[in-house]
């Protein structure tokens, strides 16, 4: 049984900085896109970053220039360092893995990241 494990999220005031991290275990095969997603309460979730299996990133225009996303594949994690945080990045974020098998894809069960003063 597949399962994703999400940590690192919190309390943060505004311009600071926080690191997630998404750990996958069980059988996976073909892991192809790993990325982040987020969703705020009233919004519908949104994609927020995502990393290929050869290193190639893709970042909502939001976020650009302020959070880093990289991946071990050895470990099959992948991580979100979020930096120069907004209180409009207060989400709930959601890891997700998709394999290169069609329809394939595994979600994390997201953690709360709250930026106020």
């Amino acid at each position: 049984q597949v399962q994703l494990v999400e940590s690192g999220g919190g309390l943060v005031q505004p311009g600071g900085s926080l690191r997630l991290s998404c750990a996958a275990s069980g059988s996976i095969f073909s892991i192809n896109f790993m990325g982040w997603y987020r969703q705020a309460p009233g919004k519908e979730r949104e994609s927020v970053a995502v990393i290929t299996s050869g290193g190639q990133t893709n970042y909502a225009d939001s976020v650009k220039g302020r959070f880093t996303i990289s991946r071990d594949n050895a470990k099959n994690t992948v991580y979100l360092q979020m930096n120069s945080l907004k209180p409009e990045d207060t989400a709930v974020y959601y890891c997700n893995i998709k394999t290169r098998f069609e329809g394939v894809e595994y979600w994390g069960q997201g953690t709360q990241v709250t930026v106020s003063s």
